[in-house]
C-alpha cells in the first residue's frame, strides 16, 4: 500500500522503523569518534551526545510528518534548536507499509496518539562497551494503550568480526504481530528472570527472588531485557523500582503484547500512556511470557505496600 493511502498508525510505525534505522547510524558514528559527550543527569544516569542528536533527528523527523501529534522524547534539548536538514529522515518503511492496518485501529486520528522516545535506552552500557545492551525505543501509544513499537538494537552482530553487518530493528503492532527475529520457545522446567544490572536495592531483589527463579539474568536497558522475552530467552522481566520511564516501555511492551506477552506495572495494573500521564512508572514493572497473573501474586506484600496504582491522568495545576 502507498504510503500515502496508508492508515496513520501504519504511516508513523512505518517512520518510526525508517528513522530508527537513522538513528542507530548516529549512534556508532558518534561512537567511532569517540567524543560521546557523556553528561551525568543523576546517579546512574547519563546522557551523551548520541542520546542529543539520535533524538534530535526522530523527533524533529516524526514531528515533520505528523505534526499534530504529540511526542515525548527523554532527553530535555531546547525546543527552539534549529535541526539541520541531513537530520531529517522522510523514507516511511515499505516492509510496513505493505501490512495490513488491523481493523479496529483503521481510524485512529492524531489526537489519539502519542509517541514515546528513548533516543539510546541503555546509555550507561553504551559508555561503558556493552553495546549489545543498547535499544533505540519508539512507542506508539493509541487512547493510552502502548499499541505500536520499535526496538531497534544498533549493535546487533557486533561480536561478529570487522566485518560483519550491525544492527537490527524488531517492529510490532498490537493485533498484527511482530517482525525483524526469530523467536524461540522459551526453555521448559526453568524461570528465567531478567532484572536490572545497576539500579538494583532490596526490594529489586526481593520481588526478584520471589518469582522462584532458576537463573538471574542481569542486564541493562529496559528494551534489551524485554527483548529477551520477546526472543523466548527469559521468562519474566521484574523490576520493583520507580526509576522506569513511559519512553523505556511504551515500545517494548507493545511488541511484547503482539506476541502474546503482557507488561503491567509490579500490581498487575495497566501503564497509561496518554498525553497527560506522569512520565515515571511509579509502581515498578513487571513483564512475562505467559503466567503473568502468577508472577504478580509472588509480589510480597510488603513491596507491593511500596507502590501504589499510578492514575491515568497527572493531577491538575495548582489554581493561581
Amino acid at each position: 500500500m502507498a504510503a500515502s493511502t496508508s492508515p496513520l498508525l501504519m504511516r508513523i510505525l512505518a517512520a518510526s522503523v525508517s528513522v530508527s534505522n537513522r538513528a542507530a547510524t548516529i549512534i556508532r558514528d558518534i561512537m567511532k569518534k569517540g567524543e560521546l559527550g557523556i553528561v551525568e543527569k543523576g546517579k546512574n544516569d547519563f546522557q551523551t551526545e548520541a542520546d542529543r542528536e539520535a533524538q534530535r533527528c526522530i523527533v524533529a523527523s516524526l514531528h515533520r510528518q505528523f505534526p499534530k501529534v504529540l511526542i515525548q522524547g527523554e532527553e530535555s534539548l531546547d525546543p527552539a534548536e534549529s535541526i539541520a536538514d541531513d537530520l531529517i529522515e522522510t523514507e516511511q518503511s515499505p516492509e510496513v507499509l505493505k501490512q495490513t492496518c488491523p481493523p479496529n485501529l483503521l481510524n485512529v486520528k492524531d489526537e489519539d496518539i502519542v509517541i514515546w522516545v528513548d533516543p539510546v535506552d541503555g546509555t550507561a552500557e553504551y559508555t561503558q562497551g556493552l553495546l549489545d545492551h543498547v535499544t533505540v525505543l519508539i512507542g506508539v501509544s493509541v487512547n493510552g494503550i502502548a499499541t505500536g513499537g520499535v526496538i531497534h538494537q544498533p549493535y546487533y552482530n557486533y561480536k561478529a568480526g570487522p566485518d560483519a553487518k550491525l544492527g537490527r530493528c524488531i517492529w510490532g503492532m498490537v493485533g498484527l504481530g511482530a517482525f525483524g527475529f526469530e523467536r524461540q520457545t522459551p526453555p521448559e522446567g526453568l524461570n528465567i528472570i531478567t532484572t536490572t544490572r545497576s539500579h538494583s536495592n532490596r526490594a529489586v531483589t526481593e520481588a526478584v527472588e520471589s518469582c522462584q527463579p532458576t537463573e538471574v539474568v542481569r542486564v541493562g536497558g529496559a528494551g534489551h531485557k524485554v527483548l529477551l522475552l520477546i526472543e523466548g530467552k527469559a521468562h519474566a522481566y521484574v523490576f520493583a523500582s520507580k526509576g522506569c520511564k513511559k519512553w523505556d516501555t511504551c515500545a517494548p511492551e507493545a511488541v511484547l503484547h503482539a506476541v502474546g506477552g503482557r507488561l503491567t506495572d509490579l500490581l498487575g495494573k495497566p501503564i497509561p500512556y496518554g498525553a497527560n500521564v506522569k512520565f515515571p512508572n511509579a509502581s515498578g514493572v513487571l513483564a512475562t511470557v505467559a503466567n503473568h497473573d502468577w508472577y504478580v501474586s509472588q509480589i510480597p506484600d510488603d513491596i507491593r505496600e511500596m507502590f501504589v496504582p499510578e492514575r491515568e491522568q497527572a493531577p491538575p495545576p495548582p489554581a493561581l
